[in-house]
């Protein structure tokens, strides 16, 4: 039964099996766990806890992924470098440790250490010694061992922005392009799991269905005030309108100075983040554009499409647009 209290999403996953691993000193207890299994209460979602030896780890964590035959397979931190090897599987890396030897010795993670989240060994805490931290140097060379168009396609990388921990966007990106930084830290919370890890999980369930939404082109002139600051309920609608619809943005192309390009992307992956990423379109003319709906402050001629003139008598604010969209249900 869907908790009235908490945002679900019943329709996504629906029927299917995530397997989650967990990142260093945590386990399959993890909170993580729990928060994507009420968030996805129509999914199954798998976790066992990860022995410490790395050797043990990986050949565990293949095995398990042949006996469960996950549709997703999501790894934070350490479970994010682990996730990488697992080839074949759709996949996400959240702050993935693809440097963890490097990882344990500049954060201090030398000696003795207690797990956050009870295992069911029972084990309490461990000491970590030169040797293990050699060893988990020893298994990041297994990374990037067999990349590969397909997996290019099935791998996502999400990295906080202000993550103190794990620095391995450019590491990942020189294999992989589809990584995306977000707002956040290292550990992954409720707040990014709602804002940013869902969207991701809906690009690859939709993917994996052959679905495809309507299409909404946004004019990033709508989007922004004069002084550069998010209009009012811009977010709420942006989040509203992913739910059913493929969302893009439209922004124009300057010929004289192309650096503005930058610029307004720039500021649509900072008010956005994560599920802008790869949804902008520069273009100096949005009605040549073949999409369903187009959300604009500007009269705009020749769309095939469904023109909502933001600011006008009829969608004076963003919260009208909503009561738009909502009435449409995703149509």
């Amino acid at each position: 039964m869907q908790n009235p209290y908490i945002k679900q999403y019943p329709d996504l996953m629906d029927g299917k099996k995530i397997m989650y691993i967990h990142g260093f000193m945590s386990s399959a207890q993890s909170g993580t766990v729990s928060i994507l299994q009420t968030l996805l209460p129509n999914a199954t979602v798998v976790a066992d806890d990860i022995p410490l030896d790395p050797v043990e780890a990986v050949t565990m964590l293949q095995e398990m992924a042949r006996r469960e035959n996950p549709d997703l397979i999501i790894g934070t931190s350490m479970g994010g470098m682990y996730a990488e090897m697992l080839h074949g599987y759709d996949r996400i890396l959240v702050n993935p440790a693809l440097e963890i030897g490097q990882t344990m010795q500049k954060s201090n993670m030398m000696g003795k250490q207690v797990f956050q989240n009870p295992r069911r060994d029972g084990v309490q805490e461990v000491v970590v010694t030169k040797a293990l931290v050699k060893e988990y140097a020893d298994i990041t060379t297994r990374c990037f061992a067999a990349v590969d168009a397909d997996e290019q396609r099935r791998v996502y990388g999400l990295f906080g922005d202000k993550d103190p921990v794990v620095h391995t966007f450019d590491l990942f990106h020189s294999h992989y392009p589809q990584a995306i930084r977000f707002h956040g830290e290292h550990r992954l919370i409720e707040k990014v799991v709602h804002r940013y890890l869902i969207p991701v999980i809906r690009w690859i369930d939709d993917r994996q269905e052959g679905r495809t939404r309507p299409v909404v082109l946004i004019d990033s002139s709508t989007m922004r005030d004069s002084y550069l600051n998010a209009t009012s309920s811009m977010h709420k609608a942006f989040e509203m309108l992913i739910e059913k619809y493929d969302v893009r943005i439209v922004a124009p192309a300057p010929t004289d100075h192309p650096e503005q390009i930058t610029e307004m992307g720039a500021w649509i992956e900072d008010a956005l983040s994560a599920p802008a990423w790869n949804r902008v379109i520069y273009t100096n003319d949005p009605q040549l554009i073949c999409a369903d709906y187009l959300i604009s402050d500007r009269d705009v001629d020749d769309f095939m499409g469904t023109v909502i003139r933001w600011g006008s008598d009829k969608f004076k604010t963003w919260e009208e647009i909503i009561g738009y969209f909502e009435l449409l249900g995703g149509q």
